[in-house]
Parts: C-alpha cells; sequence; structure tokens
C-alpha cells in the first residue's frame, strides 16, 4: 500500500516533549523569553479589529512581513546581540536599533530579497526542491543540523557527509574538493549544531570563492544572532549564496513557525514557484500579524539575544570549573562533556531532578550533552544538579 519513496524517509527526531511533570525545558534551543509586548498587542488588536480575516485566506506572498524583515536586517546588521540601541525601555522595546560597524550590511536589503515561510524547515525543504538533485551529491558537515539528511531522503538527494575537524569545525577544504569533484551545491549551518561553533564571514568568503559558480551555497544562520557572524554582506559578491534564517531562537517565535531565506531575487523567485506548487498560503494571517511586529520591535530582541549570550558565557565558565569538556559558542546552546561522565547517565540524571537537555545517539557524539541556555534562574537550577555530576 505504501509507496516505494517511503522507504528513504528518516524522520526528524526533535527534542523530547514529556508530560509527565513540569519540566525546565532546555533541549530544544527555544528562547526563554516571551515576545515582545508590542507582538502580543498587536495580535490582540487585529484579531479583535479584523476578525474576518480569519475566514479568509492570507497575503499569499507576505508582503508586509518581507518589508518588515528587510527592514529589521538593514537596521540591525543581521547579528540582534551587537547591535547599538539607544532610547527605548530597559528591555529594550521600543529602542532606536543601529548595526555594529562590523555588522554592517553594505547594500540596503530589499523585500524582493526574502523569501518568507512556515519556519525555517519549511524554507529549507522548499531550498532542497528547487536547487537539489538526485544526480549528484549534495556537500554537508557530518554532525550538522539533522533535518538535513531527512530532506535527503525525502527529495532522494545523495549526501557527501564530511567530518568534522578534530577542533570539531568544519573541515572546508574537504567539503570544497567534494564539492568541486561533482560540481554540487554545499550546506551547512553556520554557527553549526549542535557543535555552536561558525565560521568567520572571511572564511565563507573564501569558501564561495572556491565553490561551484553554478551551484547553490546554503547558509543557515538559525543561530546567528547570538555572536556569529551574518553572511547576508557577501549576497553582494556572490549569486548562488542563499541565508536561511528562523524566527523561532532570536525572536522568540518558535510557536509561531516563521522562517525565511535571503537571497538574488531569482533564487528568491524560484522558492516561491516552489511554494506555489505546493502550499499557496503557508503563513496564516496572525502569524504574518506576529512577525511584523517583531521585527519592529527589534531593540527588545537584541536585548533578549545579549541577555542569553551573557547567560551562555557565565555557564560556560562554570561548567569549565567544574572539569567540563566545552566548545566555545556563538549560539543559544552549549556543547559539553565530561570524561568518566558517561553522557546517558548525566542525561538521565538531569532529567529526575525536573531539567531537560538534549542527547543524541549519534555516533562521534553519544558522550556530549547539548544545553539549551535558559534564564539566569533555570541555568541557576541546572548549576546545581551538574555540581553533583
Amino acid at each position: 500500500m505504501l509507496s516505494s519513496r517511503m522507504s528513504n524517509l528518516h524522520p526528524y527526531v526533535p527534542g523530547e516533549q514529556p508530560k509527565d511533570r513540569i519540566y525546565i525545558k532546555l533541549n530544544a534551543n527555544e528562547n526563554p523569553y516571551p515576545p515582545s509586548p508590542k507582538v502580543i498587542k498587536a495580535v490582540r488588536a487585529e484579531a479583535k479589529a479584523h476578525p474576518e480575516k480569519m475566514a479568509l485566506y492570507p497575503d499569499p506572498d507576505s508582503n508586509g512581513l518581507k518589508e518588515a524583515i528587510a527592514d529589521m536586517l538593514n537596521k540591525s546588521g543581521g547579528v540582534l546581540c551587537r547591535a547599538n540601541l539607544e532610547k527605548g525601555k530597559k528591555n529594550g522595546s521600543g529602542a532606536i536599533v543601529s548595526p555594529s560597524e562590523f555588522d554592517k550590511i553594505p547594500f540596503v536589503v530589499t523585500p524582493d530579497m526574502i523569501y518568507a515561510g512556515n519556519g525555517s524547515d519549511e524554507v529549507l525543504s522548499f531550498v532542497f526542491y528547487a536547487f537539489f538533485d538526485s544526480d549528484r551529491k549534495l556537500v554537508l558537515p557530518e554532525h550538522t543540523y539533522s533535518f538535513y539528511p531527512v530532506y535527503g531522503g525525502f527529495y532522494n538527494i545523495p549526501l557527501a557527509k564530511i567530518p568534522l575537524k578534530e577542533d570539531w569545525t568544519l573541515d572546508t577544504e574537504k567539503m570544497l574538493e567534494a564539492a568541486n569533484k561533482e560540481n554540487s551545491g554545499i550546506i551547512f549551518a553556520n554557527p553549526n549544531a549542535p557543535t555552536s561553533l561558525g565560521l568567520t564571514r572571511d572564511q565563507v568568503r573564501k569558501m564561495l570563492e572556491k565553490a561551484p559558480k553554478d551551484r547553490v551555497f546554503v547558509v543557515d544562520e538559525a543561530y546567528v544572532d547570538f555572536g556569529g557572524e551574518s553572511c547576508i554582506p557577501l549576497l553582494a559578491e556572490f549569486q548562488n549564496l542563499v541565508i536561511v534564517r528562523t524566527t523561532s531562537k532570536s525572536l522568540c517565535g518558535a510557536g509561531q513557525r516563521l522562517g525565511y531565506l535571503v537571497a538574488n531575487k531569482e533564487l528568491v523567485e524560484a522558492v516561491t514557484t516552489v511554494k506555489n506548487s505546493l502550499n499557496h498560503f503557508p503563513i496564516d494571517f496572525l502569524a504574518q500579524t506576529a512577525g511584523i511586529a517583531a521585527c519592529r520591535d527589534a531593540g527588545y530582541y537584541a536585548k533578549c539575544a545579549q541577555s542569553v549570550a551573557f547567560e551562555r558565557d557565565e555557564f560556560i565558565d562554570f561548567l569549565r570549573e567544574k572539569g567540563w569538556f566545552v566548545l566555545d559558542s556563538q549560539t543559544n546552546f552549549i556543547f559539553c562533556k565530561k570524561d568518566g561522565v558517561n553522557g546517558q547517565e548525566a542525561y538521565r540524571r538531569i532529567k529526575k531532578e525536573g531539567i531537560l537537555v538534549r542527547r543524541f545517539d549519534t555516533p562521534g557524539i553519544e558522550e556530549y550533552l547539548r544545553i539549551t541556555v535558559g534564564t539566569h534562574e533555570q541555568m541557576q537550577a541546572l548549576r546545581d544538579v551538574m555540581e553533583e555530576l
């Protein structure tokens, strides 16, 4: 009864969501802070003023949202934790946002450079369909976002998985060697997951200079707002570059399912064609409203990103003092292990105390824990548990 395609499906396994008790949830890389109060206000106001919109199809192209995303990127430089804030409230809401000197984008990001979709996972799905084929391997790191292999199986795209270096960084030379051997596309998260390490913009530029020019090169910037280097400025130099981003992490929006990509308009049009062939109306009216309001209050989210980065660095210092091996992080999570401590047992003991962290059964990283950075209170609770490990 099932199609032969089903044999290639290996579904993504998300962080667990147990219902047996209330947990401190540090296992899914969600933001510990709620959305901006302006988002809640905007959604309530729009639903109250225009309830009839709930009965109508939303804007299929999310034009208002794309305008708001472009404006936010231009004002922030694409890295919220380093953005400059003037005026506004203590929590950053209402602040005037400007990019740090390092993050300034040397051109104006326009709405026709944006594609917005129902979460970055859907955006990635459309990217796989639009740009990668079954007749050549797609190059990616061995350890990276675990949804990439899922889409490889879904679309019957063979993968060339390149092992990381001993220091857990991407082996860019081996990735380029594999890509040029078969004239293949490349995809990776930057900063990478689950390792939390990132390439500099100049390192990515050097990869793009050597990679096939007629194949799409995808950089997934889901975590860049917490301290990485955005590659948006490189769009002025490379027409084959596609940057995928999400509101789930830095914009406190995992529950509203919004993602987007930034690329030259021809590549945006290609992804839009895929969207219109599968789901003409991917983003609902209230999600568009929430996304627009979030982008317009970037100062609030910059403060959230700064708080996450501060707690992250404090917790890394604590772990290292306690003998844990911890990779430097540019994300909202920490990747760590301790000699003599079994990863599965550490995960179980932490869960027993009411805190969820993530552990993978993947060979090579099975002794590591991936810990999402929470609020100060949540991280203190985790400190108390890990003191005893």
